[in-house]
Parts: structure tokens; C-alpha cells; sequence
């Protein structure tokens, strides 16, 4: 059974940086393509950002781009968020998610292209 537990969400000030993980097992991690997603209450679960399974291909979102970096560590099972110059706008639960192959495919932005779910971690940036 494959199991995504994310971490590192918190409230934190407009400017401000938070590092995300998403700890994985259950599968051979190192195969996989990664990705992180979110959801603001209302509001349909957007793409964030994936990786493919060495690390060697990322794709981010256009209002993500240059603020935020994910990167993974297939010793370690696990793939990071690091987001900075945070906006109250950035306020979402955040979501690691799977992707069905090693390599990041052409529909990596929708949400059904997705084989497993994290459960989330939340973050608030205040203004």
C-alpha cells in the first residue's frame, strides 16, 4: 500500500519560507515521477510542481516559478518543497502526489493523471 505523509506546513509571515516533505513507501520510489499540488478552501487542486524519478526534469507552475523549488533524495524516499517569498495567496493545503511512471508525462498538471495522494499539510501565510 503505497503511503505519502507530507510535513512542514505552518503559518508563517508574507516573505517568508517554508521547506515541505513527503516521506514515501509502499512503492520503489526511485521509479517514480513526483509532484505537489494544493487546495485552497472553494477552490479546485491546482499543480505546483513534479520531478521525475532522478531528479533531472522539473516543472512548476507559472505563478510558482522562481519562488518555489522541489527537488527529491531517492536514498531518503522523499521529495521536498521549498518555497519561498511566500504570498498570503500561497494559503492551501499542499499535497504530494505520484505519478503513474518515472517520467513527468504531458497531462502532469491534472489532478487525475495522479496515482496516490498525500494527506496534507497546511499553510497559511499571513499578511
Amino acid at each position: 500500500q503505497v503511503q505519502l505523509v507530507e510535513s512542514g506546513g505552518g503559518l508563517v509571515q508574507a516573505g517568508g519560507s517554508l521547506r515541505l516533505s513527503c516521506a514515501a513507501s509502499g512503492l520503489t520510489f526511485r521509479f517514480y515521477a513526483m509532484g505537489w499540488f494544493r487546495q485552497a478552501p472553494g477552490k479546485e487542486r491546482e499543480f505546483v510542481a513534479a520531478i521525475n524519478r532522478r531528479g533531472g526534469s522539473t516543472y512548476y507552475a507559472d505563478s510558482m516559478k522562481g519562488r518555489f523549488t522541489i527537488s527529491r533524495d531517492n536514498a531518503k524516499n522523499t521529495v521536498y518543497l521549498q518555497m519561498n517569498s511566500l504570498k498570503p495567496e500561497d494559503t492551501a493545503g499542499y499535497y504530494c502526489a505520484a505519478y503513474p511512471s518515472g517520467d513527468v508525462s504531458g497531462s502532469y498538471y491534472d489532478p487525475n493523471s495522479v496515482i496516490a495522494w498525500g494527506q496534507g499539510t497546511q499553510v497559511t501565510v499571513s499578511s
